[in-house]
């Protein structure tokens, strides 16, 4: 880690080392401004426990529209981020074209999904709609009773903890000094962000401060009240299990499916792990893994894939999606002058990495709000005076 020293100026401050905004610094700092991130463990967060889909087809919900044009247009740039991460740091990020199947279990849920099918053509998505056993074709190992699905080969996957890896390296490559510590307080002077007190006691300075710290961003010491919403911590356990050569190929592609009302999904690595997520619990910042929800991510996975309790369990593990009120970004300049935010990525955050990278980079070395990002703008939910 590059060594800063208290009281040192740069152009770029980003408050949050996962993987927001670690590629914001990135992207940033290629640039040209002088950029330094402020973490306690770089590359942690929500990432580590992040199954790494890259769905935002089948992720999609109703009046979600803009959401769905910015994970596209991430998903659309993974490719090219994944193999540039790759050139440049020699590490693989796992990235792979695998698609998704989303299944129905029941007449209720194919119901369902042939109404959503049916909104994916509205919009002019690449969705197609399978019989069960045309699902079990493709997925042999798909339980018999499986009465149809999506198959949307546009949605991918990648490795988070690999993502997240690589972002770091990439980062000290190109010149991002990465400070470990944790910023306790943003110094305001005059009415504008200059800067941030550290847990070291340092004092750092910076024309311009990304507040890229997740579900906590809002709670920064020195942040005036009404800048940010509140971002709730969202708490999602996910288990990984191993696929023994013998099972293997034991799923092909990405394969979700709603169970009693609970979004199961699961994600083959092409190393031989398994990634089955996740619980959504509003459980406040409470990362504790639980009995239950270990056994009802099992139970919901046996549905779907009878098969899964001949894996061996290696990992059970709970991290906190950041959600905004509205469940979508906050991208952009906020209320206060030369403070940025990169925050409330909600079930989106490894998807839209590359994007916000992006998005937020043109914004600091230009001045102005790239159109993709205008619908995210921090100011939406700023009261509103009346006539």
């Amino acid at each position: 880690m590059t060594r800063i020293d208290s009281g040192v100026r740069t152009d770029v401050l980003v408050i949050g080392g996962g993987v927001i905004g670690l590629a914001v610094a990135w992207r940033t700092a290629q640039r040209g401004p002088s950029v330094v991130v402020v973490d306690p463990r770089h590359g942690g967060g929500a990432v580590q426990v992040a199954a790494g889909m890259l769905a935002p087809v089948t992720e999609l919900q109703y009046g979600e529209e803009p959401l769905l044009r910015l994970g596209m247009a991430s998903n659309a740039r993974y490719a090219e981020f994944a193999a540039e991460l790759t050139e440049l740091t020699g590490l693989d990020t796992g990235y792979r074209q695998t698609g998704t199947l989303a299944v129905a279990l029941d007449s209720d849920d194919r119901e369902e999904l042939r109404e959503l099918h049916a909104f994916h053509r509205r919009l002019g998505l690449d969705s197609h709609w399978l019989t069960g056993r045309e699902c079990r074709k493709l997925e042999p190992m798909l339980a018999p009773g499986v009465r149809g699905g999506l198959h949307v080969t546009d949605d991918h996957q990648v490795d988070g903890r690999r993502l997240s890896e690589a972002l770091v390296l990439a980062c000290e490559k190109s010149g991002v000094g990465l400070h470990r510590a944790e910023a306790v307080e943003l110094l305001v002077e005059d009415g504008r962000a200059v800067g941030a007190r550290l847990s070291t006691g340092e004092e750092l300075f910076a024309d311009t401060v990304v507040l890229a710290a997740g579900s906590r961003s809002h709670l920064l010491p020195g942040l005036p009240a009404g800048v940010l919403p509140a971002i709730r911590p969202v708490k999602g356990q996910v288990l990984r299990l191993r696929i023994p050569p013998v099972y293997a190929p034991f799923l092909s592609r990405n394969v979700r499916a709603v169970v009693r009302g609970q979004h199961v999904y699961l994600v083959p690595r092409a190393d031989g792990e398994l990634v089955v997520g996740a619980t959504t619990e509003e459980q406040g910042y409470d990362t504790e893994v639980t009995a239950g929800g270990v056994y009802e991510l099992l139970r919901d996975a046996h549905e779907l894939v009878p098969g899964i309790t001949e894996l061996p369990l290696v990992e059970t593990n709970a991290g906190l999606r950041p959600g905004s009120p509205d469940n979508a970004p906050l991208l952009g300049p906020t209320a206060l002058p030369h403070l940025v935010a990169a925050t409330g990525h909600y079930r989106n955050g490894v998807l839209l990495t590359p994007v916000t990278g992006d998005l937020l980079a043109e914004y600091l070395t230009t001045g102005t709000v790239p159109g993709l990002a205008a619908p995210f703008s921090p100011d939406r939910f700023a009261p509103r005076a009346s006539a």
